[in-house]
This record gives structure tokens, C-alpha cells and sequence, in this order.
């Protein structure tokens, strides 16, 4: 069985992950602690990457380099883009774009990174198909979509910056990390999935919205990616 290797941002989206590992060993690479172990039976390494895509980005490559990461699940937040997609529910990527990406002074399309042949990069099909199924056992109170994730850094929270984000790329979320480990997979060629449970609407009412479901929607993700790892 290949490791998996699951990312979360802050501790509060993995804390009840790593308390349920066994057989734990930690290594700290780059600031950073990865928790190595036995979770639902299956060898895992769960660490906090810290916020935006440079801290993300270098956690996937500690995952594929130090531990041989097979299969990559990012676990965390996200502000909606759309209006179905509510706060609680979970957006499966079907792929990931990074939004504040813009290189068209050199020919490229909006969101796409200079000298690489794709726009987005694009999660397993069948790892979002176990999710979907998974999901919709275990958090039937919820709606579960499948779509594209746009990440930056940036945290959004202003009705014309949703509007312009969702314009360009057409996603159900926006997030701060998803790209960069969508981005470190593909070029690894490693399958990965990112899913984000729905803390805000990501317009004037995320900042009073944000912290009021931050929790609700954690709790929503962690028994999506727990029960999600019993059937890898």
C-alpha cells in the first residue's frame, strides 16, 4: 500500500486526524511536522503545511521526496463561488487553477503559468469518485459538489473579487493552497484530490461568516477524508 500523504493548512483541520494515528513517528523538515504513522489502517504521513502555495507547495514535495508519497489528499477551508454551493458543503476538485497567476503580456491564458503546456491541473477521477460516494454515507446532511478549486493568496472577502475570480476560471472555491499541491503532484506525477468543506461565501460576509463556521465545516471534511482512507 503506497503512503498517503494528507495536507492541511492549519492545525485545526487535521488535529483529529494525527490523534487518531498509531505506531507515530514526527520528522521536521522545513518548519514543518509530519506525523507518520497507521491511520484506518493504512500507512499515512499527516502534516500542517501552513497558509498560501509556497508552504504548500514545498510540503508535497517533502511528502513525495522524504516519505514517498503515493497518493496526496488536501484537507481543509474554502469560500464558495457559487451560489448552490452553501456554507457546510464540500467541493471535490475535478481540477485546480491558480487565479492570481497573469502572464497574458506573454501570450498565456489568465491563470496559467508560464511554460507549462496545461492551464490547470487536474485531480484523480477516481480518487473524487470514492470521495463523492464517501461523502454523501457519512455527511448526508450536506451537499456535495464536483469542481474546479482556484487558489491564491489572497483571502477573499469582497463581492467584485468573487465575481472576477469566478468570471475568469468558472470554480465552485477559492482557497490558498489547492494549486500549489495540485501544481507539486502533477509534476511528480502523483494522484491527489483536494477537498474543501465551505466556511464563507467569500464575498462582504466572509470575514463575520469565516469564523462562525470555520468549525462546522472542518468537522465535515475530517470524517470525509477519515472514512475516505478506509477504502484506499
Amino acid at each position: 500500500m503506497k503512503t498517503i500523504g494528507i495536507i492541511g493548512a492549519m492545525e485545526e483541520e487535521i488535529a483529529c486526524l494525527k490523534e487518531e494515528m498509531r505506531e507515530v513517528t514526527v520528522t521536521k523538515k522545513a518548519s514543518m511536522e509530519f506525523y507518520q504513522g497507521i491511520l484506518e489502517g493504512k500507512p499515512a504521513v499527516v502534516v500542517r503545511s501552513g497558509i498560501g502555495k509556497v508552504n504548500a507547495g514545498i510540503c508535497t514535495q517533502i511528502l513525495v521526496d522524504v516519505f514517498q508519497a503515493g497518493v496526496i489528499l488536501n484537507t481543509g477551508i474554502a469560500g464558495s463561488l457559487k451560489n448552490e454551493v452553501n456554507i457546510g458543503d464540500i467541493v471535490l476538485s475535478t481540477d485546480v487553477v491558480q487565479h492570481d497567476v497573469d502572464a497574458r503580456g506573454f501570450g498565456y491564458e489568465k491563470g496559467q503559468i508560464p511554460r507549462m503546456d496545461v492551464l490547470s491541473f487536474a485531480a484523480d477521477e477516481k480518487l473524487a469518485a470514492l470521495a463523492e460516494k464517501v461523502c454523501l454515507e457519512v455527511n448526508p446532511d450536506i451537499q456535495v459538489f464536483r469542481g474546479r478549486v482556484a487558489s491564491g493568496d489572497q483571502f477573499i472577502s469582497d463581492g467584485e473579487t468573487k465575481k472576477r475570480i469566478k468570471g475568469d476560471f468558472d470554480a465552485y472555491c477559492t482557497e490558498m493552497e489547492g494549486g500549489a499541491i495540485g501544481q507539486g503532484a502533477y509534476l511528480n506525477g502523483v494522484p491527489f484530490l483536494i477537498i474543501r468543506a465551505i466556511s464563507d461565501k467569500a464575498d462582504n460576509s466572509a470575514t463575520v461568516d469565516y469564523p462562525a463556521f470555520e468549525k462546522q465545516a472542518i468537522a465535515h471534511c475530517v470524517k470525509l477524508t477519515k472514512n475516505m482512507i478506509k477504502s484506499l
